[in-house]
């Protein structure tokens, strides 16, 4: 079995490493063994392996597998799994550990892909659609009933390509940030009603005071973070809600320096982990909701480029290329035939 893993925090591009081993792993009761054949390269996968993630441990000598998504064919499953999910196509997540051709989940973390809905589409069709469901929640409770506008930071990126086409069908006034002009290119051909902002010009922010009328915005969606941190809070209308959900940036803006007391604002964090806490009924929608995505909107989950596992420092450096559009998949042959 080929895995890749890393014994060390540190540069994806250095630290990380292809081994086969013998055997495969065995699934447990209520677990089902998925065979992978494509798996996602998340930007949070790689500040997980560079431990840059606030509140996880500092990892020891072990070795440790990164990934939380992936898709494959179950090959075999434990005792008390009802379901009859040998021999089907799934989606997994969560299921830490992809970056390796079997991974063993809880069978109800494996998700049946429709036939219609390709390999490279399935692989996708987990985290960044649960990760728009979670960011819509957290904008309705920030609107409060309110029409908008919002702002988004890294509107060029897979989350922010779904955020644009959610808003442009709500009809939620929504202004795109982007870091440079070709991005802002991209952006304006996929959503020509939605103002785009490159940030490198000069006059970005007063260009987002107009663009949202001069009141400020009512929410701001961020996964840059960092030193823009503060520019953005600037950004926001008093009672505003600056929505947090990563950290791509550099630099550190300290939470005092903010004003959040006299301006009534809030900083909100929202992670995907936070999505094994809704009910399982609740679940069970916003999977309806990624699934039926991945089949009527297969485009908004664009595929930057395919690397095979062994590949796995070039498909790193690929998926940190500025101007990059879509994400990268690390691959492995199927057992039988092509990917779909």
């Amino acid at each position: 079995m080929r895995s890749v893993v890393h014994t060390r925090q540190g540069d994806p591009a250095e630290v990380l490493e292809l081994r086969e081993e013998d055997g495969r792993p065995r699934p447990g009761a209520g677990e089902v063994l998925v065979r992978l054949r494509v798996r996602p390269v998340h930007p949070g996968d790689l500040i997980a392996v560079e431990g840059g993630l606030p509140g996880l441990p500092d990892q020891d000598s072990q070795p440790r597998t990164p990934g939380v998504e992936g898709m494959g064919v179950v090959e075999e499953a434990g005792a008390d799994v009802r379901a009859p999910l040998v021999g089907r196509r799934v989606a997994a997540f969560p299921a830490p550990g992809t970056w390796a051709e079997y991974v063993v989940v809880p069978a109800e973390r494996a998700v049946p892909v429709p036939d219609e809905v390709g390999d490279d589409t399935a692989a996708l069709m987990l985290v960044n659609p649960l990760t728009l469901v979670m960011l819509h929640r957290a904008v309705e409770q920030a609107l409060d009933g309110h029409d908008g506008p919002v702002v988004q930071t890294a509107a060029g990126s897979s989350v922010g390509r779904l955020v644009s086409a959610h808003a442009e069908r709500h009809g939620l006034p929504l202004v795109n940030l982007v870091r440079g002009a070709a991005g802002a290119r991209k952006v304006r051909e996929m959503f020509p009603g939605q103002p785009v902002i490159v940030t490198s010009d000069a006059d970005w922010q007063d260009q987002v005071r107009r663009a949202t009328g001069g009141g400020g915005a009512r929410a701001v969606l961020d996964c840059v973070g960092g030193s823009l941190t503060r520019d953005l809070v600037g950004l926001l209308g008093d009672g505003g809600t600056l929505i947090s959900y990563g950290r791509l940036g550099s630099g550190v803006t300290m939470l005092d320096e903010l004003p959040l007391v006299n301006r009534g604002l809030t900083v909100r964090g929202v992670t995907i982990w936070h999505w094994t806490d809704r009910t399982p009924e609740q679940r069970a929608e916003d999977l309806a909701f990624a699934v039926d995505l991945a089949r009527t909107s297969p485009e908004l989950l664009e595929v930057a480029a395919r690397y095979d596992l062994a590949d796995v420092k070039a498909a790193v450096k690929h998926a940190r290329r500025p101007g990059k559009s879509g994400t990268v998949l690390l691959t492995s042959p199927a057992e039988t035939g092509g990917a779909r």
